[in-house]
C-alpha cells in the first residue's frame, strides 16, 4: 500500500512538473561598415545597425596611457549624442593601453536594467552589452583595419537570415518590412521577449507581439515558450496583459499543433480569461484601482483617443471574450470536453450580452464602456479585430476605423491593422503603414533607425527605447496579409492562401512554418497571377482577388471549380500540391 502511495504521488508530481524550453543565444563577430578618422586622436566606427553587444579590440600598437570608447544609438552633427533623449542609449568606458593584445570592451553596468529582481540577465561569461550602433574611439594611433575592432552581437543561436522573405512592388512596404524583421532578431539577445532595454522585462502584451513576428520570420518556438513560462510566474499588472497569456498559448498551438505543451499549463492557464471578474450581468466589471491604473486600454497614455474609463468598459471586455473563445480551442486540443462545451457556452451567451450593451448600431461603432456615449478608436478597433462586432456591420466599423487613422500607439495598430485587413479594408491598412507624418512605420523609416522604436515618435513618449520589438507588427502582417499565408489548422496542417493585392501589383514571400516555408508570388498585370509552393503535409484553402469583371479561376488554361463571395474567389477544394493559377 505504501509502495502504491508513493507511486501515486509521484504521477502527480510528475504531471504537475513543466519542462522549460530554452532559447539559445550567442555573441557573433561583427565588423564595421566603415571607420571614419574624426580627427588627429578621434575615430568613429559604424557597425551599419543597432544591436545588443559589446566591443572586442586588438589594441593598436604604439597607444599610450588609455583609449576612451563612446558607445551610442545616435549620432549628432557627426559626432556620437553624448546626451540623447528618453532611453536612447549612450555610454563611455576606458581601456588602460600597454596590456593584453586583446580586450573585450563594455561599459559598467546599467542597474535600472540588471538589478530589478524583474530584469532577464544576460550571460556573465559575455560582459556587459548593450545596444549601439556607432563606436568613437578617443586615443587609437594610426588607421585601424576592420578586424582591429569587432562588434560581438547577441541573437538566438538558431537564427537564420533567410528563413524568410518579403518584397513587394512598394518599396517602402519593402524597407519597413525589413526594419521589422531585424527588430525581432536583434531584440532576441536576453532569449526571452523583453521590452527594449530601459528595464529588459517581458510583459505579456509584448510578448505576444514579438511572438507573431518572430514565427513569421524565423524558425524558433522555444523562446516563445521561455517567454510564456516566465511570465506565468511572475505576471505583470494591467488587465488586458492576462488574456494576452491565452493569446500567447493559442498562437502556439496553431502554430506547432503540440498539445503536450499545452496540456500541462492548461488549468493555470483559464486563470487569465478575466472570468473572476465577469458580474451577474455577464460582463467584465472594473473597481476604482483597476479604472484608474490596472485597465491600460493602450500605452503611453496619451495614445488612448480620449478613451472614457467607466466601471464595465468595451476594451477589458472584448479581451476577456476573445480569450474566452480561444480557451475553447485549447480545451479541446488537450481533451477537456466539459470545458469545450463551458466555454462555448459562455462566449455566445457574454457575447450576445457584449454586443447589445456596447455597440451602437446607429453609428456602426462601439461605446468605451456602459455609462458613456464616448467611441474612441480602441472601443472598436479591438471587437473588430476579434471577430466580436455583429457580422453584418463590420464593413462599416472596419470603414469608420480607416476614416479616424492611426489614432492609437504602435501596440494597438497591431490590432487596428488586423481588423482592417480581415474586412477588406486592405488599401487603408497599407497607407497607414506608409503614411508621411510622425505616426507610421515610414516616419521610423525615415528616422534612419534600425530597430522598431517602443512609441511613434519622441514625442508621444519622451522615455522610449528605440529597441523595441512591440512595434514590429508589419513583420508578421505583411506575410499574414499581402503575401497572404495563415494556419488555418493547429501545426499548419491546413492553411489560408489569401492575399490582399491592395494598391500594389505585385509580391512575393517566404513564410516559414515547422512543416517547411510556404513560398508564394503574385502578380496583378494583366490579369492576376499567383504562384504557390506548399510543404509536404500541408493542404490550402486558397481564396484569390475578384475584380469586378473577373469571370473565375484557371490552372495551366482550365477553369477550376470556384465561387464567389464578395472580393474573393474561393476555390472549392483545397491545394494539397504546388499550383500556378490565374483570375481572370
Amino acid at each position: 500500500m505504501r509502495g502504491l502511495t508513493v507511486m501515486l504521488l509521484w504521477v502527480i508530481v510528475t504531471s504537475l512538473a513543466i519542462a522549460r524550453d530554452e532559447a539559445a543565444v550567442k555573441l557573433n563577430s561583427e565588423a564595421p561598415v566603415a571607420i571614419t578618422r574624426i580627427d588627429a586622436q578621434t575615430i568613429l566606427v559604424d557597425f551599419g545597425k543597432v544591436a545588443f553587444g559589446n566591443l572586442k579590440l586588438r589594441m593598436p600598437a604604439g597607444s599610450h596611457g588609455s583609449l576612451t570608447v563612446h558607445f551610442g544609438e545616435a549620432l549628432k552633427n557627426g559626432r556620437i549624442d553624448r546626451k540623447p533623449p528618453g532611453t536612447v542609449r549612450y555610454a563611455m568606458a576606458k581601456v588602460p593601453a600597454g596590456g593584453a593584445s586583446s580586450v573585450v570592451v563594455a561599459p559598467p553596468a546599467d542597474g535600472r536594467n540588471t538589478k530589478q529582481p524583474e530584469a532577464v540577465l544576460t550571460p556573465t561569461e559575455w560582459g556587459v552589452v548593450l545596444p549601439f550602433r556607432w563606436v568613437e574611439i578617443e586615443g587609437w594611433p594610426g588607421e585601424p583595419a576592420k578586424d582591429d575592432i569587432v562588434r560581438q552581437s547577441a541573437w538566438l543561436a538558431s537564427w537564420d537570415d533567410n528563413a524568410a522573405l518579403f518584397q513587394c512592388s512598394d518599396e517602402m512596404l519593402n524597407r519597413i518590412w525589413e526594419l521589422c524583421r531585424y527588430s525581432i532578431k536583434a531584440t532576441s539577445f536576453a532569449g526571452i521577449y523583453v521590452d527594449g532595454d530601459r528595464e529588459r522585462i517581458p510583459y505579456e502584451a509584448d510578448a505576444y507581439l514579438n511572438q507573431l513576428s518572430h514565427y513569421a520570420t524565423g524558425n524558433e518556438i522555444a523562446m516563445a515558450r521561455a517567454t510564456f513560462d516566465r511570465l506565468m510566474d511572475h505576471p505583470t499588472w494591467p488587465s488586458e496583459w492576462g488574456p494576452h497569456m491565452v493569446f500567447i498559448a493559442h498562437a502556439d498551438w496553431m502554430h506547432t499543433g503540440d498539445a503536450k505543451w499545452i496540456s500541462p499549463r492548461y488549468e493555470k492557464l483559464k486563470r487569465k480569461m478575466l472570468s473572476e471578474r465577469v458580474g451577474p450581468d455577464g460582463l467584465v466589471t472594473s473597481n476604482a484601482k483597476q479604472i484608474g491604473h490596472d485597465d491600460i486600454v493602450d500605452w503611453p497614455v496619451d495614445e488612448r483617443d480620449g478613451f472614457v474609463f467607466t466601471a464595465t468598459n468595451s476594451v477589458v471586455n472584448a479581451f476577456h471574450l476573445a480569450a474566452l473563445g480561444q480557451m475553447k480551442d485549447l480545451a479541446d486540443a488537450v481533451g477537456n470536453r466539459r470545458d469545450v462545451a463551458d466555454f462555448g457556452e459562455r462566449y455566445a451567451k457574454e457575447l450576445a450580452i457584449y454586443q447589445k450593451s456596447m455597440f451602437d448600431p446607429a453609428r456602426s461603432v462601439f461605446r468605451d464602456g456602459v455609462g458613456t456615449v464616448h467611441a474612441s478608436l480602441h472601443a472598436s478597433l479591438f471587437p473588430l479585430a476579434f471577430g466580436l462586432a455583429p457580422e453584418a456591420s463590420r464593413p462599416a466599423v472596419a470603414k469608420w476605423l480607416a476614416g479616424r487613422g492611426m489614432a492609437c500607439s504602435v501596440y494597438g495598430a497591431q490590432y487596428l491593422l488586423e481588423g482592417l485587413f480581415e474586412n477588406d479594408q486592405a488599401d487603408a491598412a497599407l497607407r497607414l503603414m506608409t503614411a508621411p507624418g510622425d505616426r507610421s512605420w515610414r516616419h521610423m523609416v525615415e528616422s534612419g533607425t534600425t530597430i522598431t522604436w517602443e512609441a511613434w515618435d519622441q514625442r508621444f513618449k519622451p522615455n522610449q527605447d528605440w529597441n523595441h520589438a512591440w512595434g514590429a507588427a508589419p513583420a508578421n502582417l505583411l506575410p499574414r496579409y499581402v503575401i497572404g499565408a495563415q494556419p488555418l489548422a493547429a501545426g499548419w496542417k491546413r492553411t489560408l492562401i489569401k492575399p490582399h493585392v491592395a494598391t500594389l501589383t505585385s509580391a512575393k514571400g517566404k513564410v516559414p512554418t515547422p512543416l517547411g516555408p510556404v513560398l508564394v508570388d503574385w502578380k496583378t498585370n494583366p490579369s492576376f497571377m499567383i504562384s504557390i509552393r506548399l510543404p509536404k503535409g500541408m493542404s490550402a484553402k486558397v481564396e484569390l482577388p475578384a475584380t469586378p469583371d473577373s469571370k473565375g479561376a484557371q490552372s495551366a488554361g482550365k477553369p477550376i471549380a470556384a465561387h464567389r463571395e464578395g472580393a474573393w474567389w474561393i476555390l472549392d477544394s483545397d491545394l494539397t500540391k504546388d499550383a500556378v493559377l490565374e483570375v481572370k
